[in-house]
């Protein structure tokens, strides 16, 4: 059993691995990072929950007419900048980066997270972020090269509305979020 490089570009490998059977099985791995860090950004404000989703506009989903939009929660490569970055730090990172919040209160609540296991190499470890929405917060300035198009808090109470609509209007859910979503709903 070994694994074989088929095509390699900076941020992407398709790798083949070879099975006991002797078939191949393509995959898609990233080569220049160590994990995904998902934060499922919860804003307490006004005696109330709500959660921050993005919206973005994939390539890979809009290219192929499967959605114009996809609804993720704020998330990154770890290591992908600097090599010795530990999961906690690309947390803080990517929350700062993407939402404008910043917090101490991050629990991490699964890793190894699969979006598609038949495809792709790749795992999230997913965190939770419980954020005082009553402090001023910085205007996040990374839209992740456009793609990035909107910023949406959902009540808690709302959410599951609001996610059915999002899809009734022909968009994508991220798996990751849908994850998320489920830790930060079920995990005490």
């Amino acid at each position: 059993m070994s694994n074989e490089i088929l095509y390699s570009t900076k941020f992407l490998q398709l790798k083949a691995f070879s099975r006991e059977n002797g078939a191949k099985w393509v995959y898609a791995h990233r080569n220049n990072a160590k994990d995904i860090a998902v934060i499922v950004p919860i804003i307490k404000k006004n005696n109330k929950e709500y959660f921050l989703f993005l919206i973005t506009r994939r390539p890979p989903i809009f290219s192929e007419n499967k959605a114009n939009y996809c609804l993720e929660m704020p998330a990154g490569l770890v290591g992908d900048i600097n090599k010795n970055e530990d999961i906690l730090s690309a947390i803080k990172r990517e929350l700062k980066e993407e939402s404008g919040y910043e917090t101490e209160e991050i629990k991490i609540v699964s890793r190894k997270i699969s979006s598609s296991a038949g495809l792709t190499s790749e795992t999230s470890t997913i965190a939770i972020a419980h954020i005082d929405g009553s402090k001023e917060f910085e205007n996040p300035t990374d839209n992740d090269g456009g793609i990035i198009v909107e910023r949406r808090l959902i009540e808690k109470e709302k959410v599951l509305d609001f996610i059915k609509d999002f899809e009734r209007q022909g968009n994508s859910i991220g798996a990751q979020t849908l994850s998320g979503l489920f830790f930060a709903l079920f995990d005490k």
